[in-house]
């Protein structure tokens, strides 16, 4: 297998490259889609953040309310901190998991916006990460996601800087420019990443 660690700032168009690459034969493992289901109602993740956090941040079925524990967490960092002792761990867990189940010859895209905050040292053969200035992602997450400002900031600050990520990555996708060229971009980047990938197939066969 091929893995390719995707990561970016929020609201800095990484998810739009993951469908771009998982349109052009790559399989995505979405992080975001991973922490949710580790805190499903019943899991010993909804268990820990219930005894952390109390009730209140859970809904009358059972799940958890993201909202009502996001304004908790991103306005306070040792809550946060608090619940990323709880999920990351299980995060890591449910990848790796879910990596182990893919095919040899995949091209896996481990799609996760907390690749430096969490530590994520999954086996990667290539570390891409989208970026775009702090003042793009605030009006991407006011105009798109309903956000204030205020909230927009604080979700962002939150985050590691461009330039962590970027000294974690082997190459950096520009999204400062309308969406054809970063598909272009993006599009480039993948035969690359299927070169070396069946370079590294290749080279195992023998």
């Amino acid at each position: 297998m091929y893995l390719v660690g995707l990561t970016g700032g929020i609201a800095a168009g990484k998810s739009t490259v993951a469908a771009r690459w998982a349109n052009q034969g790559g399989v995505e493992i979405d992080a975001d889609q991973l922490a949710r289901d580790v805190v499903e109602p019943g899991s010993p993740g909804a268990a820990k953040i219930h005894q952390e956090f109390g009730p209140e941040v859970f809904r009358a079925d059972g799940s958890l309310d993201r909202a009502k524990l996001g304004a908790i967490v991103f306005s306070d960092s040792a809550k946060r901190a608090q619940l990323e002792a709880i999920v990351h761990p299980l995060v890591k867990a449910k990848a790796r998991e879910v990596l182990a189940e893919l095919p040899e010859n995949s091209i896996a895209i481990y799609n996760v916006p907390l690749l430096v905050e969490a530590s994520v040292d999954l086996p990667f053969d290539f570390v891409v990460t989208v970026e775009a200035p702090v003042k793009n992602q605030i009006e991407r997450l006011t105009k798109i996601r309903g956000m204030s400002e205020d909230e927009a900031a604080k979700r962002v600050s939150s985050q590691a800087s461009a330039a962590q990520r970027a000294n974690a990555a082997d190459v950096i996708l520009n999204s400062n420019q309308d969406l054809e060229h970063l598909l272009k971009d993006a599009d480039s980047l993948w035969l690359r990443i299927q070169r070396e990938a069946f370079e590294k197939h290749s080279a195992l066969d023998k």
